[in-house]
């Protein structure tokens, strides 16, 4: 992989990330559009915390107030959402790491992740949680972070959208609109760390990693430092704006144009699967 397109796949991921698109669906697809066939995983990690540096940047007073107050009831429930996910990569690592490879599952998870957002849009405007409107519940509850956990886990397979099945949830709950993207956000964080560990652990039980090893490509699936960084960088940078539009979208705006969106998607990939076989 060149330090190109170690920056455009930093993009893709920092764009991605933080919309209801599913950034691992669309590294997958764009990995089999460039042909890219290292394994790379120090390079996905390092794309990883590019984009977790964009969560702490702009949502830097939520986890300082998170940090300063941590028995208030905000970090229970962020405990408690995080679990079904945890539970999830433990018991379906495996599995998890075959699809990401294959991509076998790719064009039906964008679909799903398509009719998540449709369904939550029609049972949020049911329930009056409109874009530019308060929700309709005065907070959150246990049972609010159970299903949102739940479906952040079932979020683990790549072109299932992680910010678009919380944020699903989170709305067809009733909860306000910027909570949602916040805590969504905030979720990702324990999300990212726990992707980060288990990487990282996978990294050292395969060899000890030298500076040298890195600069060669040798520890990074044959990746060379000069690609990482920008990747890295490309995607802290981008992750950053990402971060802040999102924000800014479902607070005033519908979630339908991402459904649309991972509809075609999916269905583009289904051709090409099924059919045209250009790049699966």
């Amino acid at each position: 992989m060149g330090i190109l397109e170690a920056v455009l796949l930093g993009i893709i991921q920092g764009f991605t990330e933080f919309l209801p698109v599913s950034s691992s669906g669309h590294l997958v697809l764009f990995q089999r559009i460039f042909g890219i066939s290292e394994p790379a995983l120090f390079f996905d990690t390092m794309v990883h915390a590019g984009t977790l540096a964009a969560v702490f940047v702009v949502l830097w007073k939520d986890i300082l107030d998170i940090l300063r107050h941590p028995t208030q009831a905000l970090t229970g429930f962020l405990i408690l959402a995080t679990l079904p996910a945890v539970i999830a990569a433990l018991l379906f690592k495996d599995a998890i790491e075959k699809a990401f490879q294959s991509g076998s599952f790719l064009g039906f998870a964008f679909l799903l992740t398509s009719l998540a957002l449709l369904i939550s849009g029609i049972l949020a405007k049911r329930s009056g949680n409109v874009r530019g409107a308060p929700g309709t519940k005065p907070a959150m509850d246990w049972l609010d972070a159970l299903i949102i956990g739940i479906l952040q886990a079932a979020a683990i397979v790549p072109g299932v959208s992680r910010s678009g099945f919380t944020l699903s949830g989170a709305l067809s709950r009733g909860l306000d609109r910027d909570f949602a993207a916040r805590f969504s956000f905030l979720l990702s964080i324990p999300a990212i760390l726990g992707a980060l560990v288990l990487q990282l652990k996978d990294l050292a039980g395969g060899s000890v990693i030298q500076a040298g090893d890195i600069a060669a490509g040798t520890a990074s699936g044959g990746i060379g430092a000069g690609a990482i960084l920008a990747g890295s960088l490309s995607a802290a940078v981008v992750g950053f704006f990402s971060v802040k539009l999102m924000l800014k979208i479902i607070r005033e705006r519908s979630l339908t144009g991402f459904a649309v969106y991972t509809a075609v998607l999916g269905a583009l990939v289904l051709i090409d699967q099924y059919g045209t076989h250009f790049f699966f």
